[in-house]
């Protein structure tokens, strides 16, 4: 069988993550807690980098553009999950699959530069920093935020253009919440042993390679901080401690899914909430706790936002 027109699925059926109603109603509970937090985190972080002057800068623009794309990722596949809990028949059409697996890749494409692109700015304030603003000009910045997304969005094209054409005639059930790439290609009445190994080497070396990149880069910055005075390093460190973190928690979970020869389906599931419900929750946490400047930002905000809706 060859070609799209052979396809006789016209949608797909999730297994979910669980047949017990107590465990459905604890994972409902907690998804639904931690997703709208994150929801909220990430758009007081927006709102505060935007109206507060004092963060018109590379480090707070990007790590504004960081918690929109958490914002993205986090809707994705998290409505969805939360929608199917109770629903005995889990079911998904073909089309919003494929526009499933597109966005994941798309804008964990995009996320993935996005990091790169923070590391980079931490490198230049603290081993560059009297060229800091002339190198981490708008125009970079922008530059940035451009590259991340062409590459993200090409990252997702590369894959659909393999997948889209599969043909499907046969089983149509996913042992998951969401669409993934691997499980999904499995499913295709055809020989995918290539297009398996296509996918796992296209993930899972840019996810490998964007990962050692940012621990040398970090490793390097490390050790021009420990030259510097006791002061300036304890702050740079406090900083560099949330990157690295965030960084972790990110590239972990996508390592496992693409990289690690033979997967675990529980593991699977609970690494795959943790990307989508966890993680964008924890990453204004992490940079709040760590960065007494938004703290303090974060809070005149607020204290705006009372303020206005007091005397309207």
């Amino acid at each position: 069988m060859d070609g799209a027109n052979h396809s006789s699925v016209s949608e797909f059926v999730f297994l979910g993550l669980t047949n017990s109603w107590e465990i459905q109603l604890l994972l409902f509970l907690f998804s639904s807690v931690f997703f709208v937090a994150s929801m909220m985190g990430n758009s007081l972080i927006i709102l505060t980098v935007i109206s507060d002057p004092h963060l018109h800068s590379p480090m707070y623009f990007l790590l504004a553009n960081l918690s929109f794309i958490d914002m993205g990722g986090s809707c994705v596949s998290c409505p969805r999950m939360l929608y199917d809990l109770f629903r005995k028949h889990k079911v998904i059409s073909f089309s919003s699959c494929i526009i499933q697996i597109f966005f994941i890749h798309f804008i964990g494409g995009g996320e993935m530069v996005l990091l790169i692109a923070m590391a980079f700015d931490r490198y230049v304030a603290i081993c560059k920093p009297l060229h800091y603003l002339t190198i981490m000009n708008p125009r970079m910045c922008i530059l940035f935020l451009v590259v991340a997304w062409t590459i993200g969005f090409i990252h997702s094209m590369i894959q659909m253009v393999f997948v889209v054409n599969l043909p499907f005639c046969g089983p149509n059930v996913l042992d998951s919440f969401y669409c993934d790439l691997p499980r999904f290609i499995k499913l295709a009445c055809t020989d995918t042993d290539q297009l398996e190994f296509m996918v796992t080497a296209n993930s899972g070396f840019i996810s490998v390679g964007s990962f050692i990149i940012l621990l040398i880069s970090y490793g390097v910055i490390i050790l021009t901080v420990q030259k510097h005075s006791s002061g300036s390093s304890s702050k740079a460190l406090s900083t560099l401690s949330a990157h690295i973190t965030v960084v972790v928690l990110f590239f972990g979970p996508l390592i496992f899914f693409y990289a690690w020869p033979s997967p675990s389906i529980h593991l699977d599931k609970f690494l795959a909430i943790f990307d989508a419900v966890l993680t964008p929750f924890l990453n204004p946490l992490i940079y709040t706790f760590r960065n007494q400047e938004m703290k303090v930002a974060m809070k005149r905000v607020c204290r705006q936002l009372v303020n206005d809706r007091k005397i309207s």
